[in-house]
């Protein structure tokens, strides 16, 4: 390890790797990327259908609890967090979303200048090489190589007949000019392998570019100032501590839950919480690991006795032997899938200007992450509320970086959260019972008998948890709890910004994978001061951008 790069990053999550690939195409700069996990190039993270063994277990993933929530009954959730290169793209479900077009209107609305949908649609569709989809919404070329699901599953056409059949439209598109509708997922995948953000951006360079150097097993202690400029970093690297600088500036992409963890430890945030764990104070910045936001989502379980849903059994155990020889072979079938292969974005009311929930119509039967085994196949299908009104916090446990962050998400806090959901589950229900899903959904594993809206409350509070999509602790404004400006630099501070997921002040309607990558993508051009790319995207179609509008 050397002891002075131009900039250091830290994380090698989905916004990193794009950091850490794109300043290095100048040869002159120098990066230095850390990553405190595994290298993200393993079975566990290529083969699409091992995500099975990693979430539930600490393979690859961070595997943090929450503080005990009261919407959920006083239960403890569940946050799995990837602990690799290439971050939680390494291990998630890969579904490619970018959110609604009005979600980003709303970040510009909320003075977030340079923010709005038009204004970030070039970073997506830079970021992204798309296999099928070309029009104007979508990239071709970028390194990020977007497909679709390749298991052949015969349960789609089963799922969308039922979409039909319950009177929901049927996309082949969730990020073009309308995100309303039922359909079968494109995922971040390539020839059946996962393609991460780290094999996206990373890999291709590493050991090929001089002004690259990446680090895993490299745990950040905290960011080391002269005065309130950053200068550097102390890291611990195999047991020994390592003082790394940054000549021109520290860039933190540790995702939702560590950035906010370790601006506090380095003396950012709130002066009481800081000095409750003594802590020297560099700047008092009472947003930070405030904003907290996640999608609450609710998994509906079925038994199945259809022969391509997925399960424990003899029958699938053989099954499961020759769809390894064929995704040897072929890069196709039951390896390749992401289980979540199917989903859909509904109003829960139809004045609504853009859907308020997502699903995820999974090929086998999903019970608490995959942390409880059923013998036998099954079918699930997540219901998640898109824009919740309830906000958390993420605060120190201790001053050791050691330590998990504390870690309050806040779900169903505000009763409308709730009210909502409510609705979510009626509309999931009606697409499970609908007579193309009756060869497919068995017993009812979870809701049977679950009818008044008092009871479908309950059992949401007894099962629901979070679909893994944290955001807003570091959260981007010009407000005074704002944490970093529309440059993404941490107010008061110099030489230090934040790149990752948690910049965003209000949560997307959908997965946040792809838009974590285009914030890091807009972030290279705001660094470099290269001018914006807002004037090379197609203008989005009239009805986008009244709905846009409509709710920003």
């Amino acid at each position: 390890m050397e002891k002075e790069y131009d900039y250091v990053v830290i994380g090698g999550g989905s916004a990193g790797c794009v950091m850490a690939s794109r300043l290095t195409e100048t040869p002159e700069t120098s990066v230095c990327l850390l990553e405190s996990g595994g290298s993200g190039d393993n079975v566990f993270v290529n083969v699409p259908v091992c995500t099975v063994a990693m979430m539930p277990t600490k393979i690859g993933n961070w595997a943090f609890e929450t503080q005990p929530q009261a919407g959920l009954n006083g239960r403890r959730g569940y946050q799995p967090r990837g602990k690799n290169l290439g971050g939680s793209s390494a291990m998630n479900a890969m579904v490619y979303i970018r959110g609604h077009q009005s979600d980003y209107d709303r970040w510009s609305a909320l003075g977030n200048a340079g923010w709005s949908y038009r204004e970030v649609l070039p970073y997506f569709i830079r970021n992204e090489g798309n296999e099928r989809i070309r029009n104007r919404w979508h990239g071709n070329e970028g390194p990020l190589n977007v497909a679709d699901v390749c298991t052949d599953n015969p349960v789609h056409a089963r799922y969308l007949e039922a979409a039909r059949q319950v009177g929901f439209r049927i996309t082949d598109d969730f990020n073009g000019a309308d995100q309303e509708g039922v359909g079968i997922y494109q995922v971040t995948q390539k020839d059946g392998r996962r393609c991460s953000a780290a094999r996206a951006y990373l890999f291709p360079h590493l050991g090929r570019r001089r002004n690259l150097a990446a680090f895993t097993g490299a745990h950040t202690q905290k960011i080391l100032f002269e005065g309130r400029r950053a200068i550097g970093v102390s890291v611990r690297l195999n047991g020994v501590e390592h003082v790394v600088r940054a000549r021109r500036e520290v860039i933190v992409s540790a995702g939702a839950f560590q950035s906010p963890q370790l601006l506090m430890l380095s003396g950012i945030g709130d002066r009481e919480e800081l000095q409750r764990h003594g802590i020297p104070v560099v700047h008092h910045l009472p947003g930070v690991g405030r904003n907290l936001q996640d999608h609450p989502d609710f998994v509906f379980g079925y038994r199945s006795t259809y022969r391509y849903a997925m399960g424990l059994s003899l029958m699938g155990a053989l099954r499961m032997i020759r769809e390894f020889f064929r995704f040897r072979r072929a890069g196709r079938g039951a390896f390749s899938s992401n289980f979540a292969e199917g989903g859909g974005f509904l109003k829960t009311r139809p004045e609504l200007p853009a859907p308020d929930v997502q699903l995820h119509f999974v090929v086998a039967l999903v019970d608490d992450h995959a942390r409880k085994l059923h013998l036998g196949h099954g079918i699930s299908c997540h219901v998640c509320l898109l824009r919740p009104r309830s906000t958390g916090s993420v605060r120190l446990r201790s001053a050791d970086a050691a330590d998990a962050p504390l870690i309050d998400p806040a779900f169903l806090k505000d009763p409308r959260d709730l009210q909502d959901l409510v609705e979510g589950f009626k509309l999931t229900r009606r697409l499970m019972e609908a007579p193309a899903l009756s060869g497919v959904v068995g017993k009812d594993l979870f809701t049977a008998g679950v009818k008044t809206d008092q009871q479908i409350a309950d059992v949401i509070r007894a099962r629901a948890d979070s679909v893994y999509h944290p955001v807003g602790t570091c959260k981007m404004g010009i407000d005074e709890m704002a944490v970093v400006d529309p440059q993404l630099r941490v107010h008061g501070c110099e030489a230090l910004r934040v790149v990752d997921a948690s910049i965003m002040p209000t949560l997307i309607g959908g997965n946040t994978n792809a838009p974590a990558m285009m914030i890091a993508e807009k972030a290279v051009d705001m660094i470099l001061g290269r001018m914006p790319v807002a004037a090379e995207a197609p203008s989005p179609v009239a009805e986008s951008c009244e709905l846009g509008a409509a709710t920003a």
